[in-house]
């Protein structure tokens, strides 16, 4: 053995190292061999039920799963022996003599892995001659579709359930060829993280029931992208087809998403197409009808001539690039020269400055080093469901402490709670409260503070010092460790931030902005994005001209006197800066439709007619401009760990209570408000929410 903790073996006759305690099947993987598995999952446990990985170890009387043996010095291993290869066509066998033949029909065909397997491992026939078993298909709500007849009992949904999402939904039941996997009481799958049974099935058993019937994988295109329906940034392969989103499945990250996606960038695709904006409108007689693109512009050019400077607002939603807040911000400030603009529809005061003190400085990754983590005003389960199963990883694992100060829903691991008040941040900081011994203790003590709940405080400044001072007094942050991190819901907050999309100098805010709305005081509202459903749509009446720019048939857009169509995620190349503060490029996969266009080209153009031309005339040059202004996005793909300085006002918090962070989870953003899935979803969760209430209350 190596002074490293590495040990020699060999394997199919090529000698190979590997750590301690390695897997075999493991050890092969790194060196390039492949072993036949079913049951075996390397973020699961290991149950060694499928027998499929069945490897020749020398010395030993018979095949030995290779998933549960861990690696030896001198270890000897044949994966493709004849008696290797006899015990794996053995078990394959076996696996297929009640599988029914629906490969033409199943959704998994052209990537399933039994096909694979039964291809490269078994036999053109079967010693079965016996009836094959039917088993009865089981409702998992609107997003899973059951055939479970196909089901092999690989136990990895069950194992996945239990395990990583937290939500012990799926069991066994029976022995033998009598054993079913389901919910026992029929029901709706909770999690929401359930999507990720899909990828994990073996089989056909657990197929995508919005992608049921559409399409076969080598019809499909695929382009690899950033999901954006959370502030997290996982990876993602969008898969389309005829200009159509068929598809999008979570690509392995492990600084990130590791492999898992949320049900919201999973099933939310349906909403790119429906109740979009398709082409330019114009309000006639009150009412919005379809134009051109010059009619469009010729009435912005006139709203634009009518208007001045000091009455003239913008704010900006949600879904929008680091392109398309940087070519807004400098349409609103260069272009028509004002200065009201902002981004933060929510009401929040914060600036640029330091940036310690809006992004998750330590990265996603660092929850898996942390021994204690403080939730501030934070949800991770519905904010970030996919770091809240890295959170859970680390309890499970290592016995990581969470401590709660906030409202939340009912999270996945145990977690130790205080008033749900911001007072109790103060008592911390005056190491008055049970939890300032507690994080006295911690090695890597971790705060993770909910932007949506603490940003947009009328104390927000006093209540950041306050979180300033806890993280200095308790080594939250050190020369050797960054635990300091601001979870934020949207893809755009960090972009929003970084570029400064809010008043620089004398303008309005959002607050301001819907003063003057209020008082009859605004000529010209440009609202652009979607998403600002914090604000009620009765307040953004009573500008003289409202130009709405977006993708979707909001109520922002029928409130509007013109309608320009944009682009989605999926339909533009752009940067996104997640929540770590990350640089991500998502790649174009299909075109906008009809006569939407990308935003920068629509903001690039609109200065022109308007004699003020933006100064770029591409993407290119666009970005080169955006990192003058934001060094910082130059660094695509690297987290950049902030410098710890100091921010946030001295002086006492409100003793206010912090606001639960989502209340919606299927419908935070107008993608997914237009999807079908996603609304069925939101019902069932909202029917279950409500049962439970009813329970608690009898």
């Amino acid at each position: 053995m190596t002074e490293n903790n590495q040990v020699t073996l060999t394997i199919n006759g090529k000698e190979v190292q590997a750590e301690k305690g390695t897997p075999i099947i493991e050890a092969a993987r790194q060196n390039g061999i492949e072993i036949p598995h079913f049951c075996y999952h390397k973020r699961l446990s290991v149950p060694a039920n499928c027998r499929m990985c069945l490897v020749e170890i020398k010395g030993a009387p018979k095949p030995t799963p290779s998933c549960y043996t861990p690696v030896m010095q001198d270890m000897e291993v044949h994966t493709d022996s004849p008696v290797a290869k006899k015990a794996q066509k053995g078990v394959m066998e076996l696996l297929l003599i009640n599988h029914p033949l629906d490969c033409p029909i199943c959704d998994q065909g052209g990537m399933c892995d039994l096909q694979d397997m039964a291809v490269g491992y078994g036999s053109d026939r079967s010693h079965y001659q016996e009836e094959k078993r039917a088993v009865e298909d089981k409702n998992l709500g609107p997003l899973i579709r059951t055939v479970m007849t196909r089901c092999i009992h690989c136990t990895r949904c069950i194992r996945f359930a239990t395990e990583v999402a937290g939500v012990p939904e799926m069991g066994a039941t029976g022995r033998g060829e009598n054993m079913k996997v389901g919910t026992y009481v029929e029901k709706a799958l909770e999690s929401e993280l359930s999507g990720n049974m899909i990828d994990l099935c073996p089989v056909g058993a657990l197929c995508s029931k919005p992608y049921s019937f559409t399409a076969r994988p080598w019809e499909l295109e695929h382009t690899d992208s950033i999901d954006t329906m959370d502030g997290l940034g996982s990876a993602v392969r969008v898969y389309h087809r005829g200009g159509k989103v068929m598809r999008i499945d979570p690509i392995e990250n492990n600084e990130i998403n590791e492999e898992w996606l949320s049900d919201a960038g999973r099933f939310s695709y349906d909403g790119l197409g429906r109740n979009r904006l398709t082409t330019p409108m114009l309000r006639k007689n009150g009412k919005l009808s379809e134009c051109g693109w010059p009619q469009a512009f010729e009435a912005i050019k006139e709203a634009v001539a009518k208007a001045k400077p000091a009455t003239t607002m913008g704010l900006a939603g949600e879904q929008l690039s680091a392109e398309d807040l940087f070519s807004f911000n400098a349409f609103m400030k260069q272009t028509l020269k004002t200065d009201n603009v902002d981004a933060r529809h929510d009401g929040s005061t914060v600036t640029a400055g330091p940036r310690a003190k809006y992004v998750f400085g330590g990265g996603v990754q660092s929850v898996d080093k942390a021994d204690l983590v403080l939730l501030v005003g934070s949800d991770p389960r519905l904010e970030a469901p996919v770091l809240n199963a890295r959170i859970r990883k680390n309890v499970m694992n290592n016995g990581l402490k969470v401590l709660s100060v906030g409202a939340h829903s009912d999270l996945t691991y145990p977690v130790e709670t205080a008033e749900n008040t911001a007072q109790v941040i103060e008592q911390i900081a005056a190491g008055e409260h049970k939890f300032s011994k507690l994080l006295e203790k911690a090695e890597r003590p971790m705060i993770i503070v909910g932007a949506k709940a603490t940003l947009a405080r009328k104390d927000a400044p006093q209540l950041f010092h306050k979180l300033h001072h806890i993280a200095d007094a308790y080594g939250v942050v050190t020369k050797a460790w960054y635990g300091f991190n601001v979870l934020n819901v949207s893809s755009t907050r960090v972009a929003a931030l970084d570029l400064e999309v809010y008043p620089e100098q004398k303008g309005k805010d959002t607050d301001g902005i819907l003063t003057a709305l209020k008082g009859g005081k605004v000529d010209l509202l440009v609202l652009y994005g979607e998403g600002n459903t914090h604000i009620p749509v009765a307040d953004l009446e009573g500008a003289k001209t409202t130009i709405f720019i977006g993708t979707h048939k909001s109520a922002y857009a029928h409130l509007a006197d013109i309608v320009l169509p944009s682009a989605t995620y999926t339909e533009k190349s752009a940067l996104w800066v997640n929540t770590e503060g990350r640089v991500q490029e998502g790649k174009k996969a299909v075109n906008p439709p009809m006569q939407a266009k990308e935003d920068w080209k629509i903001f690039r153009a609109l200065s022109g007619e308007l004699g003020k031309a933006l100064p770029f005339d591409s993407q290119q040059q666009l970005r080169a401009l955006m990192i003058k202004k934001a060094p910082v996005l130059e660094q695509v793909g690297e987290l950049v760990t902030p410098t710890w300085e100091k921010f946030g006002v001295a002086g006492k918090v409100k003793n206010e209570a912090f606001e639960l962070p989502i209340q919606q989870f299927y419908k935070t953003n107008a993608i997914m408000r237009a999807s079908q899935v996603m609304d069925e979803s939101q019902e069932l969760a909202e029917a279950r929410k409500a049962a439970q209430q009813t329970k608690k209350a009898s």
